[in-house]
């Protein structure tokens, strides 16, 4: 199988974990995989483990984003919560990452960054999006955006 099928099935899985997420706005999903295909973490955007996402204060924007963690950042601590290696992974993510979330892929040693076309978020994450971009380049992460 071709790795664009492969491009799309984990981007699909990433879909299914964005589901997941209890944000009310906007979901996000990742799903990180090895060398060999094989699913080494996952995650989506939502409160830390055991923080109430019940509370509706506390998904109102701006304080929102003080509670909420990133699906890329998600699946990055949930690989260090098992003791996963990402070195040399691929991550694949619904939306293009902020800078927040690019420096931790970085620093992860993931090596490519798949992400879905015309998945756009609020026009105020542009900047970041566009500093991720710069940082991906620099340090040699590869960035595909799959389209259809």
């Amino acid at each position: 199988m071709s790795d664009s099928k492969w491009d799309r099935r984990f981007l699909d899985a990433a879909k299914l974990f964005a589901s997941w997420s209890k944000d009310r706005s906007t979901q996000v999903g990742a799903v990180i995989v090895g060398p060999k295909k094989e699913i080494r973490a996952i995650g989506f955007n939502g409160f830390p483990r055991g923080v109430n996402d019940d509370d509706d204060s506390r998904h109102e924007r701006p304080i929102k984003y003080e509670f909420t963690e990133h699906a890329e950042r998600n699946a990055v601590y949930n690989a260090c919560y098992t003791g996963t290696s990402l070195d040399g992974c691929t991550i694949y993510v619904t939306h293009l990452p902020c800078s927040d979330c690019a420096r931790a892929v970085i620093q992860a040693g993931i090596k490519r960054v798949v992400v879905e076309g015309g998945n756009s978020l609020r026009d105020d994450w542009a900047e970041s999006n566009r500093v991720a971009s710069v940082m991906f380049a620099e340090a040699n992460i590869e960035l595909c955006v799959i389209t259809g």
